[in-house]
């Protein structure tokens, strides 16, 4: 409990630290609601190429001196166009295509970063530091997470009907290749915006966990975009708290805290928790 109390009364004074707070807060929101979308698309793969493609990017960007967006939403929408491209033009299946094109775009990204030499900056892109976001940051994080929400729920039902079911969208009129892109392009803002609190390797991380635990719960789309949405945020600030009082790295401790609000779901879930399943045996075989 004092622990928290220093916590708490360390956010009353330092504002890096109310920065670090808001900026993961954030994060936290625009994690779970996009990631919601990737799971249920089976594109987690997609999610983790993504994350690791805008490397190159983030590179030039930082070399040029520009925001790490610009250079970052480039090679994301380029890695996704090369690996669709590839899949469609060739007999290789698509994770193939995915595991060519994310890892050349990753090994151009630590040449460049190298080139560079920023071997301090890597680290950071890599593995996240929170609690060194800038003001810079935080704004460019509050602009991507109004994007997402304003894409969300503006395309909510094309969404909702190419998630589940893209053949009847395509019969229905939609363009599902634009949506598909569309969701790429704020896939790779989301992830680069993320960037900054759990890095390139751990990002996906964050995409994928609080959604996949939010799925355990509920069936209803609604839902679960709320519910991974707090998750997410839940996961962002503990993780926080641990970085902060314990000197953890702070990508690392937020993921942590997203797995084990996975695993104890998994577990007591009401929907498809494991143990739940286990009581519904023997009940079904007493019926």
């Amino acid at each position: 409990m004092t622990s928290i109390a220093n916590f708490i009364t360390a956010l009353s004074r330092y504002d890096f630290l109310q920065s670090a707070l808001v900026t993961a807060i954030m994060v936290g929101v625009m994690s779970g609601i996009i990631g919601s979308f990737i799971i249920l698309r089976g594109m987690s793969l997609m999610g983790d190429a993504i994350s690791h493609a805008v490397l190159p990017g983030v590179a030039i960007a930082y070399m040029l001196g520009i925001n790490m967006l610009f250079g970052a939403a480039v090679f994301g929408i380029l890695a996704a166009v090369l690996i669709g491209y590839i899949a469609t033009r060739s007999k290789l299946k698509t994770d193939t295509s995915i595991g060519v094109v994310f890892s050349a775009f990753y090994a151009l990204g630590f040449i460049l970063i190298s080139l560079a030499e920023s071997s301090t900056n890597l680290h950071h892109i890599l593995f996240g530091n929170v609690l060194a976001v800038s003001d810079n940051d935080m704004i460019s994080t509050a602009v991507v997470l109004a994007l997402v929400i304003i894409f969300v729920i503006f395309m909510y039902k094309e969404l909702l009907i190419t998630s589940f079911d893209p053949v009847f969208a395509q019969s229905y009129g939609l363009n599902t290749l634009v949506i598909h892109y569309s969701l790429m392009l704020v896939l790779t803002l989301v992830t680069v915006s993320a960037l900054q609190t759990v890095g390139i390797i751990l990002v996906v991380a964050m995409l994928i966990t609080p959604a996949a635990t939010a799925f355990l719960w509920t069936n209803k789309m609604h839902v679960m975009l709320i519910l991974a949405a707090i998750l997410g945020v839940l996961a962002s600030v503990i993780g926080l708290y641990f970085s902060y009082t314990f000197n953890w790295a702070s990508g690392p401790a937020i993921v942590v805290v997203a797995a084990v609000g996975f695993v104890f779901s998994f577990l007591f879930s009401p929907k498809q928790g494991l143990l739940f399943q286990h009581r519904k045996e023997p009940a079904k075989r007493d019926a």
